[in-house]
């Protein structure tokens, strides 16, 4: 539907008013638009008429909705089945459209799991993001990688289970250090039987699953009949398990006897800010713990801030068995049921008042509160380092945009350039970008035809993806890590973008290339320096450190990529697995090359016309 609209088209509530003739008592979704068709709010309704026509009304708005009302030049809708329906829909739509006057959750990283794989008589212990399609079994989510590293250190302290990949499984002929230092039962060298190493194996996921004292119980026992049957070294073995599953146990801290699956969500508010802590509790386990700032007014509510963190929260993420909340949401039923039909189970609501899941939301509640003062002291902080910059760059206003470059390349190979954002509130990572250096024509460690080649692509794609600089996406400051020839060759592609408004630094070494002494170069004006002890010059020293780390860890990651890459990536039909199969049967790729076609079609997963397709690259190779 649109609004009726004339050469200067009317905002606010008789825009609004409008639409309320075509519309009916449906459930759905509706969408407010500013006069540049932009997203200013996603919203549910029960009843679309209803909720509009109170839009409508003069008077009874916070200053919040008040100003999105004000700003209304047009209004879409989505009519649904039921208010669930409609409720899904409404975060799917926030988190892909960010509209302004929304409650919207900014960090959306998926969660690492451990998987124990099923593809072979010794299986691996590893952590895994992303898709579940490897054969085997998942355990988490955890809250960080680093939750996920502890535990599985702890794991193979305790049941000493390989954490390496099948190559290298199938490649070694001696233990490796791992053994040596207890962490793994070498059963690539057979210093362990399959049928004893799965036995571990079930203990782990025993333990995962949360039966750890039916584990310490059987280890027990058969520590004592080793002892009785004076194979001490067995039964010392066994005592060092059990040592370090208490410590496991000890380590995990929080590990509640009354809650087997949930995940405790606590919302602190101060100042038109929130901080919202996540505890996982798995098999009576706590796997950690991720605090996040979503984007709030400061008149919205603290039901409204926790619907709308909960629904964006598990749009992409399987829901617990429980959610164990500080406060009241708005629809609690609705939201249950949302999540108990994308779970297929019944999913709880929770806010409890005593016990001991009452003291878990006190504790996940106390840590909201100290990471949002720690949040909103480093924010007071950075403020002043932005104005800082400002003052000494001679910059209209604090940037809220800085984009910072820098190259990395060993004698001109594996060249990538790298791009880090920071602003108001610290490094936006999930902003970094990465450039894979592309020219042909350029010199081998040409750094000013790098740095101009991954500006012109900057701006390229930003004037294309967002030309009228709407979005938030155009810099208000750069900083290129180079003297008077960075800053040079990156004016001249500024100049043949038509960018001429930004301003931009080159941060040199300076005088032995000491920290402390770095030059600033700007364009037609004269070099300067920070004195010694200027907390802005410390602040873009962080930010050049940022940019190098990025950038050298893109080029070791490419070299790696480099170094363990075959002439099988470049076959048709060739993936990761039959790349794993064909090395495996025949130990390297070039005697893949030499193999005939009947070898190759014995290859297990290699079909008769890829065997053939393989046979026919290398052939045609020569």
């Amino acid at each position: 539907m649109t609004a009726p609209s004339d050469t200067s088209p009317p905002q606010g509530r008789k825009v609004i008013q409008a639409y309320l003739k075509s519309l009916d008592s449906s459930p759905g979704v509706y969408r407010m638009l500013d006069a540049e068709s932009r997203v200013l709010y996603v919203g549910k309704a029960r009843n679309l008429r209803a909720r509009v026509s109170s839009y409508a009304r003069p008077t009874g708005h916070s200053a919040r909705i008040s100003r999105m009302i004000a700003n209304t030049a047009s209004m879409m809708f989505l009519t649904t089945k039921t208010e669930t329906e409609a409720l899904l829909l409404e975060q799917n739509l926030i988190k892909q459209l960010k509209p302004k006057f929304n409650v919207l959750l900014r960090d959306d990283k998926s969660f690492p799991n451990i998987l124990v794989t099923a593809d072979s008589d010794y299986p691996q212990i590893k952590k895994h993001r992303g898709a579940k399609k490897e054969k085997g079994s998942y355990y988490g989510p955890f809250a960080s990688a680093g939750a996920v590293n502890r535990t599985l250190n702890q794991l193979q302290r305790v049941f000493l289970l390989r954490d390496c990949s099948n190559a290298m499984f199938d490649s070694r002929t001696r233990p490796c250090l791992q053994h040596q230092i207890k962490r793994c039962s070498a059963p690539c060298v057979g210093k362990i039987s399959p049928a004893d190493y799965q036995q571990t194996v079930r203990d782990a996921e025993r333990f995962l699953c949360g039966k750890s004292t039916e584990i310490q119980g059987r280890l027990a026992r058969e520590m004592e009949e080793a002892s009785a049957a004076m194979e001490f070294e067995r039964a010392a073995a066994l005592r060092d398990r059990i040592k370090a599953l208490t410590q496991v146990q000890t380590a995990q801290g929080i590990n509640p006897q009354g809650v087997k699956e949930a995940d405790i969500i606590a919302l602190h508010m101060d100042s038109g800010q929130a901080c919202v802590q996540v505890f996982f509790i798995r098999a009576n386990q706590n796997w950690g713990n991720r605090d996040y700032y979503p984007r709030v007014g400061a008149d919205v509510d603290e039901a409204e801030v926790l619907e709308a963190f909960i629904g964006q929260f598990y749009d992409t993420r399987e829901p617990p068995k429980q959610l164990i909340l500080s406060n009241e949401i708005e629809n609690p039923d609705l939201m249950a049921e949302a999540l108990s039909g994308k779970l297929g189970r019944k999913v709880e609501l929770l806010v409890p008042k005593r016990g001991e899941k009452a003291e878990l939301v006190d504790g996940a509640l106390r840590n909201a509160r100290e990471s949002l003062a720690r949040k909103m002291a480093e924010t007071a902080t950075q403020t002043k380092l932005l104005q800082g910059l400002a003052d000494a760059f001679d910059l209209p206003k604090p940037p809220e945009r800085i984009e910072v470059y820098d190259n990395s390349h060993i004698q001109g190979t594996n060249a990538v350039g790298a791009m880090i954002v920071a602003g108001p509130e610290g490094m936006m990572k999930n902003q970094y970008r990465k450039f894979n250096i592309r020219g042909d024509d350029l010199t081998p460690g040409d750094d000013f035809g790098m740095m101009k080649e991954v500006l012109h692509r900057r701006f390229k794609r930003l004037i294309k993806e967002d030309p009228d600089r709407s979005r938030g996406l155009w810099p208000d400051l750069l900083l290129i890590d180079g003297g008077a020839g960075q800053v040079s060759a990156v004016a001249s592609i500024m100049a043949q973008h038509g960018v001429e408004d930004i301003p931009m630094v080159g941060v040199a070494k300076g005088i032995d290339r000491d920290a402390g002494k770095e030059e600033f170069h700007r364009v037609g004006k004269r070099v300067m320096a920070l004195r010694h002890n200027d907390p802005v010059l410390y602040f873009v020293q962080r930010l050049r450190d940022e940019a190098h780390r990025f950038a050298i860890g893109t080029h070791r990651a490419k070299r790696a990529k480099g170094v363990s890459a075959t002439p099988l990536d470049d076959v048709p039909g060739v993936g990761a697995a039959r790349k794993r199969a064909l090395l495996a049967h025949f130990g390297s790729a070039k005697a893949v090359g030499r193999a005939n076609l009947s070898d190759l079609k014995a290859v297990d997963g290699v079909s008769d016309a890829l065997a053939e397709t393989i046979y026919g690259y290398f052939h045609e190779r020569g």
